[in-house]
């Protein structure tokens, strides 16, 4: 179309599409925990790895402490013994059997609990790493798992001291009266109780130990 005898001026060429960038982005680990589990994005590889060591630790420690209490509760359990001792010039017949004591009992409750708890955590926790889920999948579960750890631990802190009472009274008699050391002629018998304690104790260790990894958890994630 012309206007006064002049062409219209050209249309401006239209503008090229811009080129493609590609973009490339870090791995980055975007963690929603609620009670009814994580939603997680793509991880580096590094932090993949990182969680991973974390998880084989988590097993390791509820292996532990599953052989720990095992050890403790089977070592109080066969804890028995007869002998003699003297008593102001009297020969005594002496019999020890664990199941005397309600501290004695009461270890073998608790190394008991302890075991069959940190058994369930195995299992679970060991499934999840084979097929490998995170083994601590929200952080509702990992409050359970900390008020749990934590439960159990003063429990076999608790067992191991009352059990150290008896054992020690056993050892060194009552002052002021002719008992004697009661360890010396049912030797086998304090062994075991020995035994049984110092496994207790560790079982504690492990267990405050997975309480402390819990806590690491939750500040992380």
């Amino acid at each position: 179309m012309m206007t006064n005898g002049h062409k219209p001026p050209p249309p401006p060429p239209a503008a090229a599409p811009p080129p493609d960038v590609a973009v490339q982005m870090t791995g980055a680990k975007v963690m929603v925990g609620n009670c009814h589990g994580v939603v997680e994005a793509a991880a580096a590889p590094e932090s993949r790895v990182r969680r991973k060591g974390e998880d084989v630790v988590f097993v390791l420690l509820r292996l532990l402490c599953v052989a720990a209490s095992a050890t403790a509760m089977a070592s109080m359990v066969t804890a028995r013994q007869s002998s003699t001792a003297s008593v102001y010039g009297f020969q005594l017949q002496l019999n020890s059997k664990w199941s005397f004591s309600y501290s004695f009992e009461y270890l073998v409750g608790a190394a008991a609990a302890a075991a069959g708890y940190s058994l369930l955590q195995l299992l679970i926790g060991g499934s999840r790493l084979l097929t490998m889920s995170p083994v601590i999948p929200s952080r509702c579960q990992a409050w359970i798992l900390f008020a749990g750890d934590q439960i159990f631990a003063y429990a076999m802190v608790s067992a191991g001291s009352a059990a150290s009472g008896v054992t020690n009274l056993n050892r060194i008699g009552i002052r002021h009266t002719a008992l004697p050391n009661f360890c010396k002629a049912l030797d086998m018998f304090c062994d075991h109780i020995t035994v049984s304690i110092v496994f207790t104790f560790f079982s504690c260790v492990l267990l405050a130990a997975s309480a402390v990894q819990d806590v690491f958890w939750l500040s992380k994630y």
